[in-house]
């Protein structure tokens, strides 16, 4: 049905996106924040691709990518295909930065202003401008397997940080309220330290294995079996929290969500845990190996949700029931 000649049509996509970040509503925020959390997984498995694929030296140097230009030129020592694999990934930071700093404005802009939400928002641009600099240290490191692990593990702080900033948009400002029984959101706590163990374990299984990212790379001096053994190791004690975390939901009769970020997570490591095995019964094939950092990222993201799951907070007393001006206006 056509709009009649006294109404406005909808806005183009380009006004809406530019309304969501400038006069923001609580769920607009929420998308942004939702962005970064996939923008940030997607440049964590981009930079996998790139160790995969031998490019990790790529642009040899830094800022620059090659000495005297900022943009991939030929190089009599480094192959075209590499060095534009590694510029693609060091320009999808770019994107990164972007989104965070759109987070910022919706965050700066919500009207009531929320602090909890500007400081969690303003960690995004911050977190990739650290991420930045460490690149360059891990390029003129020539990939060092602490500083590329260390990459990584930035990564997925700046992940929880997006993940944080979703979930507390969606809440009010009040006091924390656990949904739960204070023992089950204990052990959720547990299983979040237990995941990032497992991340911990899985730097230090990639820092040994075969793919460093460029046949100069050093590797940790450990036995690649060893450190698998005790990567999977920690992958049980992670599914056997999950298992015992579903069955207290369970059986405590625990919100809905709470069941269901659960059983997400649950099914996320089981798929992890087969695509773990297959790479290492097939010798860890390059592109498995990008699957299970995808993988890895899922994890952690399922993990933040479940915890998250199990407490809200409620509006302040004072806004309780009332719309933010900027939400006001939408809705007329």
């Amino acid at each position: 049905m056509k709009p009649s000649a006294g109404q406005p049509g909808r806005p183009n996509l380009l006004v809406r996106g530019l309304r969501s970040f400038w006069a923001p509503t609580t769920r607009s925020l929420r998308g942004w924040a939702l962005a970064s959390v996939l923008a940030n997984a997607g440049i964590t498995v981009t930079g996998a691709g790139v160790r995969v694929t031998a490019s990790g030296l790529g642009c040899p140097t830094w800022p620059r990518c090659t000495p005297g230009s900022f943009v991939p030129v030929a190089h009599p020592e480094v192959s075209m295909l590499n060095m534009l694999v590694e510029f693609g990934n060091r320009l999808l930071t770019f994107l990164v930065l972007a989104v965070g700093a759109a987070c910022v404005l919706a965050a700066w802009r919500l009207a009531p202003r929320r602090p909890a939400l500007m400081r969690l928002a303003l960690l995004q641009p911050l977190g990739v401008l650290a991420q930045a600099l460490w690149g360059g240290l891990v390029v003129r490191s020539a990939l060092n397997p602490f500083t590329v692990g260390t990459h990584y593990l930035l990564s997925t702080g700046l992940i929880a940080a997006c993940w944080l900033l979703y979930a507390r948009a969606g809440e009010g400002d009040g006091a924390l309220r656990a949904v739960v029984h204070r023992d089950v959101r204990r052990l959720g706590h547990v299983l979040v330290a237990a995941v990032l163990a497992l991340l911990v374990a899985g730097v230090v299984v990639s820092g040994t294995g075969p793919h460093s990212g460029d046949e100069i790379a050093s590797r940790f001096d450990l036995d690649i079996e060893s450190v698998a053994r005790l990567h999977a190791d920690v992958a049980y004690l992670v599914v056997g929290l999950t298992f015992a975390l579903l069955f207290a939901l369970h059986v405590s009769g625990a919100p809905r969500a709470a069941r269901r970020a659960a059983l997400g997570l649950f099914a996320v490591e089981l798929a992890q845990g087969v695509i773990g095995y297959t790479q290492w019964f097939l010798a860890v094939p390059a592109a498995l190996v990008l699957l299970h950092v995808l993988g890895s990222t899922a994890v952690w993201i399922a993990a933040l949700r479940a915890v998250t799951a199990l407490r809200v907070r409620d509006p302040l007393p004072a806004a309780a029931g009332r719309p933010s001006p900027t939400e006001a206006t939408a809705a007329v």
